[in-house]
């Protein structure tokens, strides 16, 4: 069943757009809240709010919030999908590019819930039925190592690692051009791009973002990099990259050259998660896992050599 709210409107949200604010008070995605006003489900004195109407201060909104769709993990086997460590409590695996850490709206793809599923592994119930598990995220179009919780207890306690920020994440990342200075950090907090639901921004108004980066080798058009992430933003390498206009190579949705990317052979973002730290959820002992880069990353790097 669908859920009624009133919700008045707060001073400091008056003159926002109905999704962007919405969002934010609802804690919902921006899609979905535009979803709702598109469909007649937010009203103001009666009448119907559309995504990019502004907010009145101290008016009261009617919300009809939907129920979101149940979605199923489904077991479905994934090629080059390798686990790298397992145990009674997690499961680290190295994920192939093409795969969402789970299911959502709009994606029909792998999951690594549904490939753990397929291969035998069981996961706990511990989270929403879709993201049983899943204590991180990597992007599809980003490969490397991440970590599932097995047990209810390893859940609950690398959940809240995760929240604390305490996980080492080291990726690598190839940039185009060279970034000046060569080792930085750059801290621009990261909200939902004003244009473009699907992609995210540096704005004003973002969550507070910070990314650590050094130069590992520099190459005629580019730049490997060591990034280590502090907080873990949607894209937030690859937004923060491109902000400093040195896009991820292949990432043409931020402002990459295509052409580079085609000679390249490349079709997503060079981005990969090559090691993991944390304290094991159960034993508390330091473990760190690590992952070598698939052979279209490798490919790539050894052309621009």
């Amino acid at each position: 069943m669908s859920e009624s709210r009133f919700l008045p409107v707060p001073d400091g949200l008056e003159g926002q757009r109905v999704d962007a604010a919405l969002a934010r008070m609802l804690g919902l995605s921006r899609a979905k809240v535009a979803a709702m006003a598109d469909s007649g489900a937010i009203l103001s004195d009666g009448r119907p709010l559309g995504r990019s109407d502004k907010l009145l201060s101290g008016a009261i909104l009617d919300v009809t919030i939907p129920d979101e769709p149940s979605l199923e993990v489904v077991p479905t086997p994934v090629a080059n999908f390798t686990i790298l460590h397992q145990d009674d409590d997690i499961i680290v695996v190295d994920k192939p590019v093409g795969v969402a850490a789970h299911s959502s709206p709009g994606w029909e793809g792998p999951t690594v819930l549904g490939a753990l599923l397929a291969a035998g592994y069981p996961i706990t119930t511990s989270g929403a039925t879709e993201r049983q598990g899943i204590v991180q995220r990597l992007d599809v179009g980003t490969s490397g190592v991440m970590v599932v919780a097995q047990s209810e207890q390893a859940y609950s306690i690398l959940k809240q690692a995760f929240r604390d920020r305490a996980p080492r994440k080291i990726y690598h990342a190839l940039v185009q051009g060279h970034p000046d200075p060569s080792a930085g950090t750059i801290d621009a907090p990261i909200g939902r791009h004003p244009g473009a639901d699907f992609k995210m921004a540096v704005t004003a108004t973002g969550r507070p973002s910070i990314t650590h980066y050094a130069t590992l080798e520099m190459m005629r058009r580019a730049t490997l990099l060591q990034v280590q992430l502090e907080t873990g933003r949607t894209h937030q390498i690859r937004v923060h990259m491109a902000a400093t206009r040195h896009p991820c190579v292949g990432d043409t949705m931020y402002g990459a050259d295509p052409t580079l990317a085609r000679e390249l052979g490349l079709t997503r973002q060079w981005l990969h998660a090559v090691e993991l730290s944390f304290a094991h959820p159960l034993t508390g002992e330091l473990v760190t896992f690590t992952s070598a880069y698939p052979d279209d990353l490798t490919h790539a790097l050894e052309a621009l050599r």
